[in-house]
């Protein structure tokens, strides 16, 4: 009995020293991975490190992006028709996250035409999650929003087009 007392001991005081000397750091705070944390935190490796500009101040006019808009020619006029049916749409379907005149949960739209594309906007407009799915920009873009990623608000190619009209009008 004494033995098998002695034998129990030792193997216990093997355990403990073989679980022992590892110290971990406690760390400041609670901390919970998701799968959404996990997400941003890859998308924010993706990003680009060396550009200093952030996505919503990034020039990429001669980028077209991803989607069904390969080419479009503006008329020098601005079609005011257009723009009215636009800045409806924008008001009704845009707004919750856009705001003309300052950053919200989405980027200002005052100025976009400065910095992207015609065919950049219309195809962002017209199905932004394959754009995050495979355009630099708008996944820099997903980052730098915290990963508030736009919604599909099942625009057609001719309410894109008035929408962009309307934005021609935002400098």
């Amino acid at each position: 009995m004494k033995k098998i007392s002695h034998i129990i001991l030792l193997l216990f005081g093997l355990l403990l020293m073989a679980c022992g000397g590892k110290e971990e750091k406690k760390k400041e705070g609670f901390e919970y991975a998701t799968p959404q944390t996990e997400k941003k935190e890859v998308l924010k490796e993706q990003a680009t490190q060396s550009d200093e500009v952030p996505a919503s101040q990034r020039i990429t006019l001669d980028e077209k992006g991803v989607g069904p808009i390969e080419n479009i020619t503006l008329d020098p006029a601005i079609d005011q028709a257009m723009v009215d049916r636009g800045a409806a749409l924008f008001k009704t379907n845009c707004t919750a996250c856009h705001k003309v005149e300052r950053r919200f949960i989405g980027p200002s739209p005052k100025g976009i035409m400065k910095r992207r594309s015609p065919e950049w906007i219309m195809n962002m407009i017209l199905d932004p999650q394959l754009m995050v799915e495979q355009d630099r920009c708008a996944k820099d873009l997903l980052v730098e929003f915290n990963g508030a990623a736009m919604a599909n608000q099942n625009i057609t190619e001719e309410q894109a087009r008035d929408i962009l009209e309307y934005f021609r009008t935002l400098e």
